[in-house]
């Protein structure tokens, strides 16, 4: 059996097609880039590095990516998604396409400097086994950037019980005719994701600290992003979330030592090198 849900991939496709990243401010593209690439070893790297982002979606990393390597492999198993990257690197003469999944990765072994997976791994069947099939790809110390939804394991009993409702409300949108995904979705961001994160903004302008506020994280962001993620949230299908420990087992299993943590949201963030 494929490690792929063809139904989760199908609903990414659409997602990326609606909201395809292009009106995003540079400034909150950057910031966001920042968030997850805070702990890339970018000095670490060789001359002229060549690396692979698998499940590009949008290209929306790819994007700030590129122009610092000379060659980044760009891997989607969405045939839809994979237009839209095209379509927001065009004219980006160092990034190639491959329409393939995580268990078909179309790149020599032992083969790329550096690589990373942001918010992917965890929407797929086995995890461990993606992540080890990642790291195949990489050379001998390359580094492996890695973002997988966090089980609340540093977060309080009230955080969690609030995050088992909204789960439970997603096991049911998910299973809907993506139209109704779609509405549901935007419906939450309005009423939901929209108030909270204005709410947490006005609250840190009193000089509260809003950190530990269900979605406070998005009070520096558009609510084009607060759409996006709602729909990414609550119209996915398969949604494995992890502690850092297993995510550091899972890791160390797949081969990478010298793993590190962002010890900042989004949680979790880690880097590790191919033993």
């Amino acid at each position: 059996m494929r490690n792929i849900d063809t139904k989760v991939v199908n609903d990414f496709g659409r997602e990326w097609s609606q909201f395809d990243q292009s009106v995003v401010a540079p400034a909150e593209l950057q910031k966001l880039f920042e968030d997850y690439f805070r702990v890339f070893p970018w000095e670490g790297l060789p001359e002229s590095p060549m690396g692979f982002d698998l499940g590009c979606g949008s290209g929306r990393w790819a994007k700030i990516v590129s122009p610092r390597v000379s060659q980044l492999h760009c891997i989607d198993p969405s045939e839809e998604a994979l237009e839209v990257a095209k379509r927001n690197l065009s004219g980006v003469t160092n990034c190639c396409f491959h329409l393939a999944g995580v268990d078909n990765i179309p790149l020599p072994n032992n083969s790329m400097d550096f690589g990373y997976s942001l918010g992917v791994l965890h929407h797929v069947p086995d995890t461990t086994e993606g992540i080890r099939n990642c790291v195949s790809k990489l050379k001998p110390a390359g580094p492996f950037l890695l973002y997988l939804y966090y089980a609340f394991d540093n977060r309080p009993l009230w955080f969690k019980a609030i995050w088992k409702v909204s789960d439970l409300i997603r096991r049911v949108v998910a299973k809907t005719p993506y139209p109704i995904k779609l509405a549901t979705s935007q419906i939450i961001a309005v009423s939901i994701y929209y108030p909270l994160a204005k709410a947490a903004r006005f609250m840190e302008s009193l000089g509260m600290r809003v950190d530990h506020l269900p979605l406070s994280s998005y009070r520096d962001k558009s609510f084009y992003t607060m759409r996006t993620d709602a729909l990414d949230r609550f119209g996915t299908r398969l949604e494995r979330r992890f502690t850092r420990e297993q995510i550091e087992e899972m890791m160390i299993e797949a081969g990478l030592t010298k793993i590190r943590f962002s010890e900042e949201a989004p949680y979790w963030v880690a880097v590790g090198y191919k033993r």
